[in-house]
């Protein structure tokens, strides 16, 4: 059944005051406060004839703009039509005081938010989408605010790639970087070249030496000290490590020597037995590599071991390098 009540434009009735000329039957159009008779359903009317309600059969009122009386009316008299509004209560929420909807809501057209949207947030459908970005030439990011450090995902337009960094600000500090090729660069992922500018002759025996790979070809995320020639893992991980050792006049009388990589957690060794070599030889190289698990702070250098037998007359070449990276 239709609830009579507060209309939201018309209040809870509209009153029509007509006088009437002598035998007046039709009342219709622009009353006395010229306002037009208008009305929905002829159940919710009233109609008084000098201050007296008519029934409904005194009268008939079906084509929602007119009031025909059963008897015309004397001059002077006066009908007052009073019209209820017809109409539900309105399922809304507060523009001013908000709530909630408890069923689904649909926007054809902008969706304007300001202040937070509470999760979680699911996006449905056979092909869930989310697009951030109108097509424009401008960044678009995505912030995750921590609380001790932010980090981000953003487009960087001007160079059309994906970059992932810390900070709010797309390319404060970027780690991961998508070209649109497909290429990945990691700015930040530890990674060094040294080699060893200069020749250290007479290499004492029954002693080990570190090599003084002095010269940084590039060291990514700083983690390799040339002045002490050891790099240092920032992380815990798998670190690949590579070490070329070139040397200058290997004793005939010296029995082996040991090529090392030497980590805070095990040393890595090769080992060329002179055996195999009679003579002295004046050139020597030897690649030493590994994949190995440092902890954080863990560090690595390079090192030859001379045994207590030949002589003091090896030296190191210049051509020597010292690499490494993060793998995992």
């Amino acid at each position: 059944m239709p609830y009579i009540g507060v209309s939201p434009s018309n209040g809870v009735r509209q009153t029509y005051d007509y006088t009437a000329t002598a035998g007046q039957t039709s009342f219709s159009g622009s009353d006395n406060n010229s306002q037009t008779l208008t009305y929905t359903d002829s159940a919710y009317i009233d109609v008084y004839q000098n201050g007296i309600l008519l029934i409904p059969s005194d009268y008939t009122a079906t084509t929602g703009t007119t009031v025909v009386l059963d008897t015309g009316a004397t001059v002077s008299d006066t009908l007052q039509i009073v019209v209820y509004d017809v109409f539900s209560v309105a399922d809304t929420v507060s523009a001013s005081d908000g709530g909630s909807f408890g069923g689904n809501v649909g926007v054809g057209g902008t969706l304007s938010v300001t202040g937070n949207v509470i999760s979680p947030i699911t996006l449905a459908g056979t092909t869930p989408t989310l697009t951030i970005g109108d097509a424009g030439a401008e960044d678009t990011k995505i912030v995750f605010d921590g609380n001790a450090q932010d980090y981000h995902i953003g487009l960087d337009d001007s160079a059309d790639t994906l970059v992932i960094g810390k900070g709010s600000a797309l390319g404060t500090t970027t780690a991961m970087s998508f070209d649109a090729n497909g290429i990945i660069t990691k700015p930040l992922q530890p990674a060094f070249l040294a080699d060893c500018n200069y020749v250290e002759s007479n290499l004492a025996i029954n002693a080990s030496h570190t090599v003084p790979a002095l010269n940084e070809r590039f060291d990514q995320n700083s983690d390799y000290n040339n002045s002490t020639y050891t790099f240092t893992a920032p992380v815990t991980g798998k670190y690949q490590l590579n070490c070329n050792f070139y040397v200058h006049f290997f004793d005939d009388s010296t029995n082996y020597v040991e090529f090392i990589i030497n980590t805070s957690n095990r040393i890595y060794r090769g080992i060329i037995d002179n055996s195999l070599t009679p003579g002295d030889v004046d050139n020597y190289n030897n690649c030493v590599s590994v994949l190995a698990d440092m902890d954080a702070s863990d560090t690595a250098h390079m090192q030859i071991n001379i045994p207590n037998s030949g002589t003091a007359q090896m030296r190191h070449s210049n051509l020597m390098t010292f690499s490494g990276y993060l793998v995992a």
